[in-house]
């Protein structure tokens, strides 16, 4: 699902959201949660998952066309871990719609 999608079946869902509505509201929860994350915040949604910061530190690496050894400095990469509801859902979901296929 993109986030136009995502726009979309917002839109569609609550009639009374125009389609600029739903994409205002979007980008506002998108951004809260990106400047959350900025500042070092871990982000929770209950029955969804959560996210939190990932600390890589710093190590060497290879250029492959070169063969040659490369700093790579440290890095915090965004880490999503999905919760309960969410991994059970997912599992049952998909257990059906493998039942559902014709063989």
């Amino acid at each position: 699902m993109t986030r136009s999608d995502l726009v979309e079946e917002l839109a569609a869902r609550f009639s009374q959201l125009t389609h600029r509505d739903a994409e205002y509201a979007v980008k506002t929860i998108l951004d809260a949660m990106s400047d959350a994350l900025v500042r070092g915040h871990r982000i929770e949604i209950r029955g969804f998952g959560s996210f939190s910061i990932n600390r890589r530190p710093p190590r060497m690496g290879r250029n492959p066309r070169s063969g040659e050894s490369v700093a790579i400095p440290e890095k915090r990469v965004p880490h999503f871990k999905p919760g309960k509801a969410l991994r059970e859902a997912v599992d049952t979901r998909t257990e059906e719609m493998l039942v559902s296929q014709p063989k």
